[in-house]
């Protein structure tokens, strides 16, 4: 890929390599917009096929977090950051403390935190070395409760414009991933009484949640074709795709996946099959929304009455969805995009600090 012409399009600030031979860290951290604030987006820890991949992977879920933040009225802008490699071989504290000096060096530019194959005790290995981490035990903790409160609540916004009602009693959600956000979203779900259809890469995810909630397993390459209400993605991106668009049965695709459509022109295919798509980073932003509190001094009150509000940003994309007719990612796109335009208009001013 040309990196270059790759940021340009979509007008990223920095993308940073980082290497280290002693620890066989392989790190790459993305910064895609800071007009609203400083760029705050986990770090994933994946086995990535190859370095373009991962390139791509962190681009795209640093441009994400900028629009999330955005989308959900918080004063942060987008980055993101992933180690590169198999996390059960080369996790170690002392791989991440390297990290953590890599992270330090950007001065506050950019703000880490939990993500993929990245939990509490790795990140406070990471803050070992850097203050400008979140999501810490003992403060916001781990945000995969928040997330999945805030995708409930987007599903049930969702649910009250396709069915006219938030109630999901019988309704059938297909679950793709119900790993750590996963499985508190089958959680809400199965209180709500939904009838939950779930699959996962690992099994023991899979008996947890049949276990737990009564659900129903799935093989993972079946769940996007299952006969049901709610499609909610949970696990990797670009599910919704040229190969499984066609396949999908159901009226609402809502779930805690980043990155969910593979290209744009799937959030217009789905507004053409008369499925309500609810864009990821609008649904999923509860995470965002919890580390957010930890930097204003943490309240667990005020980050999950944030997270509710995740039901009327929802109703809002809708609103402006059908008013322009186009399509709910366009929608909130075209959100993000405003408030970013007109805070950023403030910053013309000089400050001398």
């Amino acid at each position: 890929m040309k990196i270059f012409d790759y940021l340009e399009k979509y007008d990223y600030e920095q993308l940073v390599f980082c290497q280290d031979r002693n620890t066989g860290l392989k790190a790459i951290i993305g910064i895609h917009d800071t007009t609203l604030g400083p760029a705050l987006g986990g770090t994933r820890f994946w086995n990535y096929e190859s370095e373009e991949d991962a390139i791509i992977d962190v681009l795209r879920l640093a441009r994400g977090m900028t629009y999330k933040s955005a989308a959900a009225g918080l004063n942060l802008g987008g980055g993101k950051a992933v180690i590169i490699g198999d996390p059960e071989k080369l996790k170690s504290e002392e791989l991440l403390r390297t990290f953590g000096r890599y992270v330090e060096g950007l001065a506050g530019r950019y703000i880490t935190a939990e993500d993929m194959n990245i939990g509490t005790q790795d990140v406070a290995y990471i803050n070992d070395e850097t203050d400008y981490v979140v999501g810490l035990e003992g403060k916001s903790g781990n945000p995969s409760p928040v997330t999945a409160f805030g995708v409930f609540r987007g599903i049930l916004a969702a649910a009250n414009e396709v069915f006219g009602s938030d109630d999901l009693t019988g309704k059938v959600v297909a679950v793709q991933g119900v790993g750590s956000v996963g499985y508190h979203v089958c959680k809400h779900l199965h209180e709500s009484g939904a009838i939950l259809y779930v699959t996962d890469i690992k099994k023991a995810n899979i008996e947890r949640v049949v276990n737990d909630f009564g659900a129903t397993a799935v093989a993972p390459d079946e769940i996007h074709k299952i006969q049901c209400d709610i499609y909610a993605p949970c696990a990797m991106g670009a599910v919704i795709n040229d190969f499984t668009v066609d396949q999908l049965k159901c009226k609402i695709v809502a779930g805690a996946a980043n990155n969910q459509l593979a290209e744009e022109k799937h959030g217009d295919m789905l507004k053409e099959k008369g499925i309500l798509y609810i864009p990821d980073y609008v649904i999923n932003a509860g995470g965002v929304i919890n580390v957010y509190e930890e930097l204003q001094g943490y309240n667990r009150e005020r980050a999950m009455n944030r997270a509710a509000n995740i039901y009327n940003v929802v109703k809002k994309v809708i609103e402006i969805s059908k008013r322009d007719n186009i399509s709910t990612s366009k929608a909130a796109d075209r959100m993000a995009e405003e408030r970013i335009e007109k805070i950023g208009r403030t910053k013309t001013l000089y400050l001398n600090k």
